[in-house]
């Protein structure tokens, strides 16, 4: 599927600092990846896709920092996690370092890399090292101040830098990335961005044609209502609605319809939340907020309806211009596929309290 014209956007607005959130399984490891190779300047590999002829295709030393599956259990491995991946990046471009702290490793493979040309900055889920550890709040604070730390090389090197671009799931209001880069701009719920990941009505019935039309069966119509009912509904602004990729992608490899997203495993720091906290079912069919609920979470307190959001369980549904300063948004269950879900997930966290009553009950 060409997206290349929604990436396209993040250069034609002049940006240079962007963070982006989305939900696990949205695609978000692979625009990193697919940033990389944009960056890099490798025009061939876009043959016949739109960007092909709209860069000047220059090339741009990056640097990839990925959390996935990698140790921080604690604040000497996360920093040891991080002194690998500064040096795997530097071993990459053929740099030899030598400053002895992480955070300064980091700040000197960025000035070094600038020798050549305007480094890149890419971050492929930054807050893994943080929501992992949400129910062990010592280990996430100290986490959170590592990150801190390392993220505090990045500020004021603007003269070293070409493009920055972070995602994850959640915004964590005590990071440095927020606190500290004042020129980094979330794009998680801009207009211009809200379908940069996930798939539209278009883009499905051009893209999945041939699987919609076998699946049909002379009842198109009825088939692509189901598919809408089941696995769309998903917005960042809205107005313009997508459907989930991981879900259509299983629902025509599989060619039946079932509960993909939840089978395909649920953020640990999800049910962690749930099992904190109260919920009311029939609160999160019309849930309202403001614009300040998607700009910060705080580790030592998670709200868990932003939980909800970040996770993809809530989603956008409508947004009404109360004033000039202040913006209502109506959250919701994006589909039947998330209402099933958080069922379960509601489901389960009850039964692990009632278990655990009764093992209070029992023990006394």
């Amino acid at each position: 599927m060409d997206k290349t014209k929604d990436i396209y956007n993040l250069f034609a607005e002049g940006g240079q600092y962007y963070f982006f959130s989305r939900p696990r399984r949205f695609g978000k490891s692979l625009l990193i990846s697919t940033l990389k190779e944009i960056l890099s300047g490798n025009k061939e590999l876009f043959k016949g896709l739109w960007i092909y002829d709209k860069l000047a295709w220059e090339k741009h030393p990056v640097i990839h920092l990925n959390f996935l599956g990698l140790n921080y259990g604690s604040r000497d491995a996360l920093i040891d996690t991080l002194e690998y991946i500064v040096n795997q990046n530097a071993k990459a471009h053929g740099i030899r370092l030598r400053e002895k702290d992480y955070d300064k490793r980091f700040r000197e493979l960025i000035v070094e890399l600038s020798k050549t040309n305007k480094a890149v900055i890419l971050v492929d889920e930054y807050d893994k090292p943080l929501i992992d550890f949400i129910d062990k709040k010592e280990i996430a604070i100290a986490n959170g101040n590592v990150l801190k730390t390392f993220y505090g090389a990045i500020k004021g090197a603007d003269p070293y830098l070409k493009f920055v671009f972070i995602t994850g799931v959640s915004r964590f209001s005590k990071v440095s990335i927020f606190s500290d880069l004042n020129n980094l701009r979330d794009i998680t719920i801009s207009d211009s961005f809200s379908t940069l990941l996930g798939y539209t009505e278009k883009e499905l019935l051009h893209y999945f044609d041939e699987g919609i039309e076998e699946m049909a069966e002379g009842k198109r119509e009825e088939l692509l209502a189901d598919i809408g009912k089941w696995y769309g509904g998903y917005s960042w602004d809205g107005k313009q609605f997508i459907y989930n990729p991981s879900s259509i992608l299983y629902l025509f490899l599989e060619m039946c319809f079932g509960n993909y997203w939840f089978s395909t495993g649920t953020p640990t720091f999800l049910t962690k939340v749930i099992k904190e906290n109260e919920i009311d079912e029939a609160t999160i069919e019309n849930y309202e907020t403001t614009k300040f609920f998607f700009d910060s979470c705080d580790i030592e307190h998670v709200d868990v309806y932003a939980a909800l959001f970040h996770a993809g369980y809530l989603t956008v549904k409508e947004i009404e211009d109360v004033s000039h300063t202040q913006r209502i948004y109506r959250l919701s269950y994006p589909n039947e596929e998330v209402k099933e879900s958080i069922s379960m997930l509601l489901s389960e966290s009850e039964t692990q309290k009632l278990n655990s009553l009764g093992d209070c009950k029992a023990r006394r």
